[in-house]
């Protein structure tokens, strides 16, 4: 689909081959107006303006690249006004009120000077003799740096001064002004340019530029077709833009709906056969007291049951509300004096994840920092197991990816910032991967999170929160079906 800013250069590109509105024999020709133009020309070598051996010679075949009506002529940008280079004062020369607004390219960003430099903090008294004032009418744009490359062209709505950095050209008034201006804001000047480490307008190329000189009542029959049309472009703009937001966020907030959807049981049907949810869970707690009894985790303060006031939504009869902390243990990273300095980094070893190395839902081993055997074995807590989710603590507080074996690697440890979240029961994984994506447990975790000028998530708050279960048949389903239509969105 084409953009606006497409449009409004098709638009012009119509107006400077003379398609844009009809030519009328009675307003003379191109050609008249060129003649005007040389004069103009010669009276300002005459004063002095411009030097007649810097001039450039007669427009070459090659150098168009148009079909214009018979009724135009082509003539170089400098055959059609001057150009005039900026002039910084002194700061003793300067105040905040004064006769002669001085403008610097930064006054361009200005809210306000979006066409005409009207808005300005610096001025310089009527006593102070500027050596280069700008007339009113003259049109400015960047001339060093950086700025170059946004090809700003703004018009000076009274006499001024303009500083060094910038530069002018002053159309000659046997054309059209508004014209000259359109034509001259087609430019690029990132196709007009020389220097890499300090840009600088290339002033040969653009002396060179050539313009399609129409009629002068054409001329003016052309602004007035082009502003006639330019309402329509902005109000493609304000569409388009609002189309390509929702073709951006489309696909996330659909997957968001839908995922909400699935975690009320709304995705698929229910199927009476299914072992309901509170046998899986049944089978969890057994395994948590088992592992307790063994000393391979620790015996933690049980939490007040879950009350109406928490439970956000209705669910199907065979699931179950639960607390994280029913279903999964929680692991910090080691964060004693052992924990990993710069000097314990080796070229290989045993990986070492950091923030940087969440990428896609997974832990990603490309650019993993290394730890050694040694160290690691040093290390208490924070050691990664097949499965393990993990989740951060600071920064992009509350992203969740998976912990997945390699060949070369079975486990790793984890940053200080990051948590283990450990499920009692691996097979619901796929399930609770898709539950930390939705909305309603990204409210409760985002409730969760403390601090201003670093958020942060205390990881006791986690084993609080409350997800939906479903039967672990039931989990499978909604797990393929979310599969599905990821694809479908992709698509």
């Amino acid at each position: 689909m084409m953009t606006a800013e497409q449009l409004k250069n098709s638009i012009l590109q119509l107006a400077m081959q003379g398609k844009l509105v009809d030519q009328r024999p009675e307003e003379g020709s191109g050609e008249e107006v060129y003649k005007k133009l040389k004069l103009e020309q010669k009276d300002m070598v005459t004063c002095g303006h411009i030097k007649e051996k810097n001039l450039l010679g007669p427009i070459q075949i090659e150098e168009t690249d148009l079909e214009i009506p018979e009724s135009w002529v082509w003539a170089r940008i400098e055959e059609c006004g001057y150009f005039i280079s900026g002039y910084t004062p002194k700061n003793n020369q300067l105040s905040k009120e004064g006769i002669i607004p001085y403008f610097k390219v930064a006054d361009m960003n200005t809210e306000g000077n979006e066409k005409f430099l009207t808005i300005t903090e610096n001025y310089l008294s009527e006593s102070i003799k500027a050596p280069r004032c700008f007339e009113k009418g003259t049109i400015v744009y960047p001339k060093n740096g950086g700025a170059v490359f946004t090809n700003k062209k703004r018009i000076l709505a009274q006499k001024s001064v303009v500083d060094l950095n910038t530069a002018g050209y002053k159309p000659f008034t046997s054309v059209d002004f508004d014209y000259i201006y359109l034509l001259y804001s087609s430019i690029d000047f990132r196709k007009c340019y020389k220097g890499t480490a300090l840009p600088t307008i290339d002033m040969e190329k653009l002396r060179k530029k050539v313009l399609p000189i129409p009629p002068f009542a054409e001329q003016k029959r052309i602004v007035a077709k082009i502003e006639e049309l330019m309402p329509f472009v902005e109000q493609y703009a304000a569409a388009s833009t609002k189309l390509n937001t929702l073709n951006t966020t489309f696909p996330d907030m659909m997957k968001k709906s839908i995922l909400q959807e699935a975690v009320q049981g709304k995705l698929v049907p229910q199927d009476p056969n299914d072992e309901p949810a509170s046998v899986l869970l049944k089978k969890i707690a057994e395994k948590k007291k088992r592992l307790i009894k063994e000393g391979k985790i620790k015996k933690q303060k049980p939490l007040p049951p879950i009350t109406e006031g928490e439970i956000p939504f209705d669910i199907p009869k065979s699931w179950e509300w639960v607390r994280l902390n029913d279903i999964l243990t929680l692991e910090n990273g080691d964060r004693s004096s052992k924990y990993p300095k710069e000097s314990d980094y080796v070229t290989y070893g045993i990986p070492f994840f950091g923030a940087k190395d969440m990428k896609d839902g997974r832990l990603d081993f490309s650019d993993v920092r290394y730890i050694t055997q040694e160290k690691f074995n040093e290390l208490g807590n924070g050691k990664l197991e097949n499965g393990d989710l993990v989740c951060l603590l600071r920064g992009s507080v509350g992203k969740t990816v998976l912990f997945l074996e390699n060949e070369q690697h079975r486990t790793g440890f984890i940053c200080a910032q990051m948590l283990i979240i450990r499920l009692l029961d691996k097979s619901m994984i796929p399930y609770m991967q898709l539950v930390m994506d939705a909305p309603f447990y990204k409210k409760q975790l985002n409730s969760k999170i403390t601090g201003t000028a670093v958020r942060q998530l205390p990881a006791a708050e986690i084993n609080k929160m409350i997800i939906p279960i479903p039967p672990l048949n039931e989990q499978r389903k909604i797990v393929n079906k979310m599969m599905e239509i990821n694809l479908h969105l992709t698509f």
